[in-house]
């Protein structure tokens, strides 16, 4: 083994406290032993290099990355968290996900799962509102919330998506939000919508009597990003929604620490780094970066619906079952419970759902969950507002544990035959 590699493992270690710990998936490269291929990770993602140098002491690589566990095709690398700048989420990053994912000792990489220590934690905000400021806010105590995003996605006037909004809060709905791809195009600039969105936002809140939110998508650069936060807040918002993988983790850090409400955290373009299973970035891993930072709800995907993700994976994120093997069982919901000071943050399951699929989707994610559905509640046979009778009907059905197919709801009923449930 080549002492870039040897130096960096050491299966005899226990990990400190305050030490960061990392879960990789290793595959190497043709002609490479395993050991050979997680030491090289962690001495690329700390204090090593390709090669001796002469500038490297002993002072310096005690400070290394070691690999203390492989079991298969699986390892465990401890770092000591002085390798890192505190509150600094795109440094950490860039260390124990960067340049390692390209090395040519490795065939397939994949970083499973990250254990932040306490150390590190208290240096990250984390959700200001969370699931209790959530609930808080719309005064609903223990049910999902039921969400929708305006359909279709793009190529509605500002007029028009503020009318779909209303029919959608008036049906039932407590959140309405827009697409991942709308944010101010020439036919609905930001601004226009924003103002009539909530006007209608209102007008609903007076007529059912239920508080009612609109999460408009602010992602853009991130001083405009500011902007529209700030035009949100100045007109009564109390959302904002960022597409945090396109708009990047200091820009959502940004927006975290400018205090400009709750924040909806959507994942588009996460697939590009999470869907392969042998090589990237886990969902998971991404989720408590994003709750560090401070996002108060997360997509995580529905193990149900269009979008890839199995039950296994969205069960692991929100609530952290052993898909990986650095916490023991028993450890805390990732998403759903709290850590130490870090309030709890909303999973969000949305990607193809019906009314017919919400039994099955609060079997999997408990009752601290925003079920949002967009064809699920647009394609509806009567239209948007049936639609939205028929999910919160489903919702609360199955909060009372009452079978979908025997509530005296025609708008349900209506929406389990168009669906064939």
């Amino acid at each position: 083994m080549s002492f870039y590699a040897k130096g960096f493992i050491d299966l005899t270690y226990q990990p400190s406290k305050t030490d960061l710990v990392a879960l990789f998936r290793v595959e190497p490269a043709f002609g490479v032993e395993m050991d050979e291929a997680c030491g090289a990770v962690a001495a690329e993602s700390s204090v090593g290099t390709w090669t001796k140098v002469s500038t490297s002491t002993k002072k310096i690589m005690d400070k290394r990355a070691r690999v203390f566990e492989i079991n298969g095709k699986y390892c465990k690398i401890a770092y000591p968290s002085e390798l890192f700048e505190g509150g600094n989420m795109p440094q950490i990053l860039s260390s124990v996900a960067g340049n390692i994912f390209g090395m040519n000792v490795v065939e397939n990489l994949r970083l499973e799962d990250i254990h932040f220590p306490p150390k590190l934690d208290k240096t990250f905000p984390g959700p200001k509102y969370g699931i209790p400021g959530i609930r808080k806010i719309l005064k609903v105590k223990k049910r999902p919330l039921v969400g929708t995003i305006v359909k279709p996605k793009i190529g509605l006037d500002w007029k028009e998506h503020a009318k779909i909004a209303y029919e959608a809060w008036i049906g039932g709905c407590d959140i309405v939000k827009d697409d991942e791809n709308l944010t101010s195009q020439v036919f609905n600039p930001f601004e226009k919508r924003v103002i009539e969105t909530l006007r209608m936002r209102d007008k609903a809140e007076k007529e059912t009597g239920e508080k009612k939110v609109y999460m408009p998508n602010i992602s853009a650069e991130t001083i405009e990003m500011l902007d529209r936060g700030e035009f949100v807040k100045d007109h009564g918002g109390r959302y904002i929604m960022v597409d945090i993988i396109t708009c990047g983790w200091s820009g959502l850090q940004t927006v975290r620490e400018a205090n400009l409400g709750i924040i909806h955290a959507h994942r588009a373009m996460h697939a590009a780094i999470t869907r392969n299973k042998t090589h990237g970035v886990s969902m998971l891993t991404v989720a408590k970066c994003a709750r560090m930072v401070g996002v108060d709800q997360l997509h995580i995907g529905t193990a149900v619906g269009k979008m890839d993700g199995g039950v296994q994976e969205v069960e692991a994120i929100d609530r952290e079952i052993e898909l990986s093997f650095i916490r023991e069982k028993g450890a805390s919901h990732l998403l759903a419970e709290e850590w130490g000071k870090m309030k709890p943050v909303f999973a969000v399951a949305s990607g193809g759902v019906h009314p017919g699929m919400i039994p099955k989707i609060m079997k999997i994610m408990g009752n601290d969950v925003i079920i949002q559905l967009g064809g699920g509640i647009h394609g509806h046979p009567k239209g948007t507002r049936a639609g939205a009778k028929a999910a919160r009907a489903a919702v609360e059905s199955t909060v009372a544990r009452f079978p979908l197919d025997q509530v005296k709801v025609p708008e349900l009923h209506e929406a389990l035959e168009h669906w064939k449930v």
